[in-house]
């Protein structure tokens, strides 16, 4: 804590009432040294809410986050779970239904300007349907949307007009999914802010919950974003962060490989064809992530000699930043139809029904796993 509020009991914000702190900004409570000679005190979060219509990214652990969403279920509460499309197994809240209860839960998939624009949106809806359901994730409806491009928000608030009618609205989902544009989406449609912004803040918890005031006397909740360490973006560099996470639509590159050829994909994963006849793979990764084709044979000397240069990001720099590669191995089996996931840097299709055995090298505690195929 920092001397200037160590000095006396420790100060809460104003707005929040969260316990203030000025050495972290990405955390709960966070306020300039300048702002503490304002009053009252308030933290960053609320100054952003109250001034600008805007919601700061605040995150949590998952410990701490699960003490939050066990509140919820005590609660008459209609749930907005946003998911980022691209990582979305990643980005998935394991064990939701648990803690919301029989309350409502609306599934808002962002992100979806990132697949071609031929995509057949009944058919991805109801893969989402589906992947939701294999996660006990029960909905009342699905919106796909695009925060960027401003898609899908209008048939969000009908679907939130329709469900919400007394009740609060709480807004979950871990970082870098959108939260906070959809947060802000919320305010300019349902708060004039003219009213002082309040919190509650339940007994047992050391979470801040921002609620804001709506005009039928109800309150959306903005809560902390989730960390998920499995998540690529949770681990990499604030430079690389950029280069993971696709900014423009992706452009689908396809491989045809035998068996006994590796794709790198920059100096982040590496993807083994170990065995099975000739096919294509279909790459639907960040076009900053630079894939490099080799035989199996030579992955090892070759990342060895030019990881951080050739195979890049990261750089040379960077690179021991992340955690040793840990070896998936996996078998395709035949007819299949199938992803392979590696969260937060994207997914490989095999577009064979042949079948195949494959190895994925990613960073210890990287979540790899095989997904009917989204496309």
């Amino acid at each position: 804590m920092n001397e200037a509020i160590g000095e006396q009991e420790a100060m809460k914000c104003g707005g929040c009432g969260i316990t203030l702190q000025t050495q972290q900004p990405d955390l709960p409570g966070f306020v300039p040294e300048k702002a503490l000679e304002q009053e009252p005190i308030i933290c960053q979060r609320c100054f952003r809410i109250k001034n600008y219509n805007e919601s700061s990214s605040v995150t949590v652990d998952q410990n701490e986050f699960l003490k939050l969403l066990s509140q919820i279920g005590n609660k008459d509460a209609l749930v907005i779970h946003i998911v980022d499309l691209f990582d979305f197994e990643g980005s998935m809240i394991s064990g939701l239904q648990r803690f919301v209860g029989n309350n409502p839960v609306i599934l808002v998939v962002n992100k979806i300007d990132l697949l071609p624009k031929v995509t057949n949106w009944n058919k991805l809806k109801n893969w989402v349907q589906k992947q939701a359901k294999e996660h006990g994730l029960k909905t009342e409806e699905i919106i796909l949307c695009s925060a960027k491009k401003n898609q899908g928000f209008d048939r969000l608030l009908e679907t939130m007009n329709s469900l919400r009618g007394d009740r609060d609205v709480y807004v979950v989902g871990a970082t870098n999914v959108g939260k906070s544009t959809l947060i802000n989406r919320l305010i300019r449609d349902y708060s004039d802010l003219e009213e002082e912004l309040t919190t509650s803040r339940y007994p047992g918890t050391t979470l801040d919950m921002v609620n804001i005031p709506i005009d039928d006397g109800h309150h959306i909740i903005d809560t902390p974003g989730i960390v998920y360490p499995w998540r690529f973006s949770e681990i990499v560099s604030r430079e690389d962060l950029g280069a993971t996470m696709p900014e423009n639509p992706l452009k689908p590159l396809v491989y045809q490989l035998n068996e006994g050829q590796t794709l790198f994909f920059g100096a982040m994963a590496r993807f083994d064809f170990i065995q099975g006849e000739r096919q294509s793979f279909t790459c639907f990764l960040s076009n900053r992530i630079g894939i490099h084709r080799t035989k199996l044979e030579r992955a090892d000397s070759l990342y060895a000699d030019h990881a951080g240069e050739i195979l890049s990001p990261p750089n040379v720099e960077n690179l021991p930043k992340l955690p040793e590669w840990i070896r998936h191995e996996i078998r395709i089996k035949r007819g299949s139809r199938s992803d392979v996931f590696i969260s937060g840097l994207g997914w490989v299709k095999i577009n064979s029904d042949q079948g195949a055995t494959i190895a994925v090298h990613a960073p210890r505690g990287i979540k790899v796993l095989t997904r009917p195929s989204l496309i």
